[in-house]
């Protein structure tokens, strides 16, 4: 706290790269950037912990619409394996108005997570343990995400956080984020520009804007063999060599690329690659995990409440882990943006949505595995111990720490979720126009020029 009083009496710094956030935040170092916006690291003064601050820069309705809908999605998705958004910000520091449409540019301020899973794997691969136990943290938080109707849309090692001290994961960077109507077919309408090619899924190469909560559960699983192997699983140099490297190892069958490809024409194929073959070093409860996850047909493909209870995570897994998520349909009236900008804690007592403790003998009473002494020094991994995985990963950020996927205050994801809904249906109401314009000159091609 002493550190926080002096300075208080400093006077207000100069923000680098445009950041104009008045007198709150000292200490400012860049980051990086997300798919929206610059990120720079900062301590609030306030409060005296460091946080991460992403500028979201509005300079046309395109931006504004992008920047409102990140705003609204990220300060409502509240779980334990999602960044935590703690308020949001107008220039010099100001809370945002009703109308923040008219703003230059908006900051959330999030936690600051010590790492990005991308920088872990440069390193070195992970342990399989720690990678099992990561990436079941990955599945719930996605779970809690596809709940509310969410598509992440950018899931990749760089958009996905880690403590190494705690092995605590977090989901971040809803930069591409969208909200889709379950009730609603948006087959066709839904936006191209998401997801880095290398963790794209067949259907999204092949028709970009017909997608659904699949897209992530196949970037999940190449996220998953990369930690496993220390290599990217499908690293093509463009677009078409991506779909090939699929088509080598990714079973699929005629009806299937008929659904993607109306003008289908064979073609000469090569020896397909099992993942057994691709992945030899590998074990098979994680190979077979993987064929269930990466399909060809996004049909086939688990979702990620029931990717959670394949016995590669039986290790960890246990629905009293797993409480039921919320979803966005439930709380559609009735809530207001809340004051200040600032996202409200939870009420109730302070064990509300916290997970009880489980039984001798169950799930997720398990044993972590230990660190391999193989792996580089470079890692310094926390230990974790025999306790559920909600007690063996704290919270970041010391303290109290937060309840473990707390259900969000009655309310919190209404209408304003709601608003952005209509406006993407307004949009989609506008590609579908255009979409009957460009069927009336002829078909258009599936396959679009590697750029």
């Amino acid at each position: 706290m002493a550190r926080c009083h002096d300075a208080d009496a400093a006077p207000p710094p100069r923000f680098p790269h445009g950041f104009d956030l008045g007198g709150h935040f000292v200490d400012l170092r860049p980051l990086g950037a997300g798919a929206t916006g610059l990120v720079l690291s900062a301590v609030d003064r306030r409060s005296g912990r460091r946080v991460a601050v992403k500028k979201l820069v509005m300079r046309d309705p395109v931006s504004v619409k992008h920047a409102l809908r990140e705003v609204k999605i990220t300060r409502r998705l509240r779980h334990e394996n999602v960044v935590r958004v703690f308020e949001v910000l107008a220039p010099r520091g100001a809370p945002p108005p009703r109308d923040a449409a008219r703003l230059a540019a908006l900051y959330i301020v999030q936690e600051c997570m010590e790492t990005d899973l991308a920088r872990l794997l440069e390193q070195a691969p992970l342990p399989a343990g720690h990678a099992t136990l990561l990436f079941y943290q990955l599945l719930r938080g996605l779970k809690f995400i596809h709940s509310a109707n969410v598509l992440h849309r950018d899931l990749k090692p760089a958009n996905i956080f880690v403590n190494t001290d705690q092995l605590l994961l977090k989901i971040g960077d809803f930069g591409l984020a969208r909200i889709v109507d379950p009730h609603y077919s948006h087959k066709g309408y839904l936006s191209e520009g998401l997801v880095t090619k290398w963790y794209r899924s067949p259907r999204l190469l092949l028709s970009p804007n017909n997608y659904t909560k699949a897209i992530d559960m196949w970037a999940a699983g190449c996220i998953l063999a990369e930690m496993l192997t220390g290599r990217m699983l499908f690293a093509g140099a463009h677009e078409l060599e991506q779909m090939q490297l699929i088509l080598d190892s990714v079973p699929e069958d005629r009806r299937d690329l008929l659904q993607v490809i109306p003008s289908y024409v064979s073609h000469g194929w090569r020896v397909r690659r099992t993942f057994s073959q691709l992945l030899p070093e590998v074990e098979a409860e994680a190979v077979d995990f993987l064929e269930r996850i990466l399909t060809f047909n996004p049909a086939d493909r688990l979702t990620a409440a029931a990717a959670l209870s394949h016995v590669f995570l039986e290790q960890y897994s246990g629905e009293e882990d797993e409480p039921t998520p919320f979803r966005i349909e439930d709380e559609l009236e009735g809530s207001r943006v809340p004051d200040h900008g600032r996202v409200p804690d939870h009420g109730g007592s302070p064990d509300h949505g916290r997970v009880p403790d489980p039984q001798p003998g169950s799930r997720t009473a398990a044993t972590a595995p230990s660190t391999s002494t193989s792996q580089a020094d470079s890692i310094q991994w926390g230990q974790v111990r025999q306790q559920p995985v909600h007690r063996a990963v704290p919270a970041a950020g010391g303290g109290g720490g937060m309840p473990l996927c707390p259900a969000p205050p009655p309310g919190s994801v209404s209408s304003h979720l709601g608003d952005t809904m209509e406006e993407d249906e307004e949009e989609e109401g506008r590609r579908r126009r255009c979409s009957e314009t460009r069927r009336s000159r002829g078909p258009t091609p599936c396959w679009r020029r590697p750029r």
